[in-house]
């Protein structure tokens, strides 16, 4: 019987339990559970149920038990920068917000008034967005100041729930660096930046490495599944996962991440925290063996999801592709623009950009999709020539990996757009990735390399020219 490991891949719409195994030199994926997920609404603020995840986590894991397929480790991926604040109880503090949330509306003019915006990146190599950790963390010290003293423990929300599994208060590198906080140089939290700010130093726990085994379940965990196993960090935060699984060894591949959101970039050594890089709007997040994911935050798919979730549920994305591709319309948007971060109404987010512009207003569910699908690949085309420009390098192909890499119309417009072809695959990239850290933590590859090399030949690649 060969070896199992679980991946459990948290996104902001679902979570998924994958067990990855080798069978004959490659690699094998069996999805064993599946869950919702979404923010929720209290009445006054945008949260998390951590509870209900925690469960849905519990459940997926106890299914393991029920095949017959004992995992040899687990490891959890999700977003980044969304986090938990404990009390010395490890109690929770606060509300656990969802990074949509309206409350960090006007933290960035609280943080620049204590750091200027270009040293905060020279600092940090992170793309200013209101949503990170640095900002909510100014909300709750300007909202919350109460919470901020008594927190023990700050834990981005994979290292919470690896928490829970584990008993282990550790901090893991590649979501930490999604916060803003941590020096691109030491792979560490910048302690005199945390200073600066205000914010209680004590909270922040130790960063570790992805590949990192911090210990077995709990005596309650190991209780409701039936089993015990090791808990080991994979790249917690998605993107990172996402990026390990490129099925290729080449230096600098260029790489888009496609789901909710496009994160377009590629590998690095160092960090660029450079003006230039800032005014490109680019930013330095961590990968594996601490190596940089150098890329730019583009919408992406939340906006194909949001069309589809009001006038057509029910509606496969497959079709939408199909009857976006018959459309005409011309029109596009700028799929960076804030007014598509968290509208009230995608459809009228974008109906409004097109009317501000001069441009056709799409009325259909085709003629919006057809509207997202070109303006995500002009915006791909844009973001190519920036990063050629800022790395140095032309690039000859581009790697779509994850959820996104089945959206065939987008992948023909990508390489329209840009003029290279696309390498579309695999689809399950994050929960590859997660299982390629376990699994080389485990000895069952030797390093990235040769796991990469293994996800070549084990998954399908489509080329589109």
């Amino acid at each position: 019987m060969g070896k199992y490991f679980l991946a459990i891949d948290i996104g902001a719409s679902s979570g998924r339990h994958i067990l990855g195994s080798l069978k004959d030199g490659k690699i094998e994926l069996e999805e064993i559970h599946r869950f919702e997920n979404g923010m929720d609404n209290d009445g006054s603020s945008l949260v998390w149920d951590l509870e209900r995840l925690f469960n849905s986590i519990i459940d997926g894991m106890k299914k393991c038990k029920e095949l017959g397929k004992i995992p040899e480790s687990v490891g959890i991926d999700t977003w980044g920068v969304d986090y938990v604040l404990l009390d010395e109880n490890d109690q929770l503090l606060g509300k656990p917000y969802g990074y949509r949330d309206h409350r960090t509306d006007g933290m960035d003019t609280e943080v620049f008034k204590l750091i200027d915006e270009e040293e905060l990146y020279g600092r940090t190599g992170i793309q200013k967005a209101i949503y990170n950790t640095i900002y909510q963390l100014m909300a709750v010290k300007k909202q919350e100041p109460e919470n901020m003293e008594k927190a023990r423990a700050l834990l981005m929300l994979p290292d919470y729930f690896h928490f829970r599994l584990s008993g282990k208060k550790v901090q893991e590198y590649s979501e930490a660096t999604t916060g803003q906080l941590v020096n691109p140089e030491t792979r560490d939290w910048d302690y005199e930046l945390i200073d600066r700010l205000g914010f209680n130093k004590d909270m922040f726990q130790k960063i570790h490495m992805p590949g990192t085994a911090i210990g077995g379940l709990t005596e309650e965990v190991k209780s409701l599944v039936g089993f015990d196993c090791q808990v080991v960090l994979p790249p917690t935060h998605d993107t990172a996962s996402a990026v390990m699984a490129i099925p290729s060894n080449e230096a600098d591949t260029c790489y888009i991440s496609s789901g909710t959101w496009s994160l377009m970039g590629v590998e690095r050594e160092d960090a660029d925290c450079s003006l230039a890089s800032k005014e490109a709007n680019f930013t330095n997040e961590g990968g594996y063996n601490g190596r940089i994911t150098y890329l730019t935050n583009i919408m992406g798919l939340w906006m194909i999801q949001s069309v589809r979730n009001k006038l057509a549920p029910k509606k496969s994305y497959g079709e939408i592709c199909e009857e976006a591709s018959k459309e005409t319309i011309s029109s596009i948007v700028d799929c960076q623009d804030d007014s598509f971060l968290s509208p009230e109404d995608m459809v009228t987010a974008i109906q409004d950009y097109c009317k501000k512009t001069g441009q056709q207003v799409p009325e259909t569910l085709s003629e919006l999709s057809a509207v997202v699908y070109n303006s995500l690949a002009k915006c791909y085309q844009d973001k190519l020539l920036e990063i050629e420009k800022l790395v140095g390098k032309k690039y000859d192909k581009i790697h779509i990996i994850g959820g996104g890499s089945n959206a065939e119309y987008l992948n023909e417009l990508t390489a329209k757009y840009t003029g290279i072809p696309v390498y579309a695959g695999p689809g399950e990239a994050t929960a590859i990735g997660n299982v390629l850290a376990q699994m080389i933590t485990s000895g069952e590859f030797k390093d990235l390399k040769e796991a990469r090399a293994c996800v070549a030949k084990s998954f399908e690649v489509k080329i589109y020219q």
